[in-house]
């Protein structure tokens, strides 16, 4: 694999392992291994572990909800990192805005267009973390070019101005800020779609989801930057530590609780820290102590991140998973071992199945971008 995993000192290898990891843990929700895993019932440990791969029901943090915020935030890195690289070509700040804006209408076409697959019909749904990538994707590159301490003051305005919102914009039936289906979120929902979410998820989680986007790039910015790693790692440390007291400090003194559904400025926060921890943690394992022998299973994925979201989201679920079950549950069933125990296994096929073919276009060169 060594034409997957770059050699050269001055490769973060660490980031496209990251992107890979997270596209590979939405893979297995999509091929339903954590559901079959859960139908199990292996015991009270096993369960409690197996449910940090669902989101929180409502008010609290699993492991799951911290997914979408390393999604965002690894955006952001890519994003500033790409652009470093073009303006030494001499592409400019305009220049690359032309990119930046065609690439966010395609983030929301996709998005609203998986809803309408989703549905078998034509519907204007915009709770798709696609949808929501295009949003903060141009809000933080409106801002890339300015100082440190202005993004984080912009980041730490959107996450002030979502709890304004929540407590002050109180609407007959709506006037609950934290309570599900009664929030501000869900209000705005009823005016630009005529309708709510049955899961609670609410269109305006861009706005601190936007954050999230930033402080991306201000981490792409610091690995990039010709200073000692240990200072790097240091830096990722200390911001993610930040964001766990303030986030978990909001919901612990009852002032704002950690919602991901709306995503709260504390859940915001709370998420943030424990994303920057793994980024730190990935970047000290993988590009400081060279610890990347099998990085090419992430980066084969991370490659080809968008066509392997929209392959799990479309045919895969549709189709994919159950003709791979077919097969499976088929051969299987012959053995006597249990139904719940095949449709594991079935699913962990699949999964190695959409893997493997991200494998096959690496190893052709083929890179499917937007």
């Amino acid at each position: 694999m060594e034409n997957i995993v770059p050699k050269t000192s001055n490769r973060l290898i660490s980031l496209d392992v990251m992107r890979g990891l997270i596209m590979i843990l939405l893979a297995g929700e999509s091929c339903l291994v954590y559901e079959k895993l859960m139908a199990l019932h292996p015991g009270y440990v096993a369960n409690g572990l197996i449910s940090q791969f669902f989101h929180h029901p409502w008010h609290g943090l699993h492991f799951w909800d911290c997914v979408q915020p390393a999604f965002m935030l690894m955006a952001g890195a890519a994003m500033y990192i790409s652009f470093q690289s073009k303006k030494a070509k001499g592409v400019t700040w305009e220049q690359n805005f032309k990119h930046i804006a065609i690439r966010s209408l395609k983030l929301f076409l996709l998005g609203t267009g998986l809803h309408c697959v989703a549905a078998g019909k034509l519907v204007f749904e915009l709770w798709n973390v696609l949808t929501q990538l295009s949003v903060t994707t141009l809000i933080a590159y409106l801002i890339i070019n300015r100082s440190f301490w202005f993004q984080v003051g912009f980041s730490a305005m959107l996450l002030v101005l979502t709890d304004i919102l929540y407590r002050n914009v109180l609407m007959p039936g709506y006037n609950q800020p934290f309570v599900e289906f009664h929030n501000f979120g869900a209000y705005v929902d009823t005016v630009l779609m005529g309708k709510i979410n049955a899961d609670g998820w609410v269109t305006i989680n861009f706005i601190p989801t936007a954050a999230h986007t930033i402080w991306g790039v201000l981490a792409g910015k610091l690995l990039i930057a010709d200073r000692p790693a240990r200072q790097k790692i240091s830096c990722l440390i200390i911001a993610g530590v930040i964001g766990l007291v303030l986030g978990y400090g909001l919901d612990f003194a009852n002032i704002t609780p950690i919602i991901k559904r709306i995503s709260t400025s504390s859940f915001a926060l709370a998420s943030g820290g424990w994303v920057l921890l793994v980024l730190a943690f990935l970047y000290w394992l993988v590009d400081i102590k060279q610890v990347n022998k099998y990085a090419w299973v992430c980066i084969v994925v991370g490659m080809n991140s968008i066509f392997i979201y929209l392959f799990f989201e479309t045919a895969g679920a549709q189709w994919f998973n159950g003709a791979i079950g077919i097969f499976v549950k088929g051969f299987l069933g012959f053995t006597g071992i249990s139904t719940k125990v095949i449709a594991v296994f079935s699913a962990l096929v699949a999964l190695f199945t959409e893997w493997y073919l991200c494998y096959f276009l690496s190893k052709h060169k083929v890179f499917i971008k937007i």
